[in-house]
C-alpha cells in the first residue's frame, strides 16, 4: 500500500491582513475547484478501465493498450482565462472544458469506436462535445477522436458535473502526435514548410498503416475456434 502525503493548500483567512483577503479566499476556491477535476478523471479512468476489463472477459481482447491523464496546471487555466478576456475567478474555470483529459491509447482503430460507444452508452455520461479527427483529420495530418463529457463527482454534501475531455486514438496516432508536438515546441518560430509537409506524409502513412493492421487483426481473429 502506497501512503500519500497530500499537500496542504488551506489558507487561513484570520492570519491575512484584511486587503489580502479577498483574494485569498478567491484563491482557496480555486484551488479547491481544481481538485474535484482530479476526481473526475478519476471517475472516468474507472469507467474506462471497467469497460475494458469487460470487454476482454466477452471477446478475448482489451481494446485499450493504455491510458494518461492530467489536470491543467494553475499556469495554464490563469492563462487560458487571461486569453479569453474573463475575470480570474472560479466562475471562469467552468466555463473551460477542457481542464480535465485523458488520453486513451487504443490497439486498433476499430477499439476507438468500441471504447467511445462503450462509454457514451453510461447513464451517468453527458457527452457536450465530439470532434472525429479521424474521419476528418487536421491540415497537419493530426488524427484523433475527441469527446468532451460530464461527469458527476460525489462529494460530501453535494453532486457537481465536471467537464473531461478524452482524447482516444490508436498507438500509431499517439506517435506521431506526440514527436509532431515535440518538435513544434522545440521551434517558438515553428516548422518550416517542408517538415510539415513530410509531417503530413508520414500521418498518412501511419493511416495506412492502421487500416492494414485492423485488417490483419481481424483476419486471425477469425481463424480463433471459440
Amino acid at each position: 500500500m502506497i501512503i500519500e502525503q497530500k499537500d496542504d493548500y488551506t489558507i487561513d483567512l484570520d492570519t491575512l491582513p484584511p486587503a489580502l483577503r479577498p483574494v485569498a479566499e478567491e484563491m482557496q476556491k480555486f484551488v479547491q475547484k481544481r481538485n474535484i477535476y482530479h476526481s473526475a478523471i478519476r471517475e472516468v479512468s474507472t469507467k474506462l478501465e471497467i469497460l475494458d476489463d469487460e470487454f476482454h472477459v466477452r471477446n478475448d481482447h482489451n481494446p485499450i493498450h493504455h491510458m494518461e491523464s492530467r489536470v491543467k496546471s494553475v499556469q495554464s487555466i490563469f492563462k487560458k482565462i487571461q486569453k479569453k478576456g474573463w475575470d480570474v475567478n472560479t466562475e471562469s474555470i467552468g466555463k473551460i472544458t477542457d481542464i480535465a483529459g485523458i488520453r486513451v491509447i487504443c490497439n486498433y482503430l476499430d477499439d476507438v469506436y468500441k471504447i467511445s460507444e462503450m462509454l457514451l452508452r453510461q447513464d451517468d455520461i453527458e457527452l457536450i462535445r465530439e470532434k472525429d479527427y479521424i474521419a476528418h483529420p487536421k491540415e497537419s495530418g493530426y488524427r484523433s477522436l475527441h469527446l468532451v463529457v460530464l461527469v458527476p463527482v460525489f462529494l460530501a454534501d453535494h453532486t457537481e458535473r465536471i467537464p473531461v475531455e478524452v482524447q482516444i486514438r490508436t498507438i500509431a496516432m499517439d506517435t506521431w502526435a506526440s514527436l509532431e508536438h515535440e518538435l513544434k515546441y522545440k521551434n517558438e518560430n515553428g516548422i518550416s514548410e517542408e517538415a510539415a509537409a513530410d509531417l503530413k506524409n508520414i500521418a498518412n502513412v501511419i493511416s495506412d498503416l492502421d487500416q492494414r493492421m485492423l485488417k490483419i487483426h481481424k483476419n486471425e481473429g477469425n481463424k480463433v475456434e471459440v
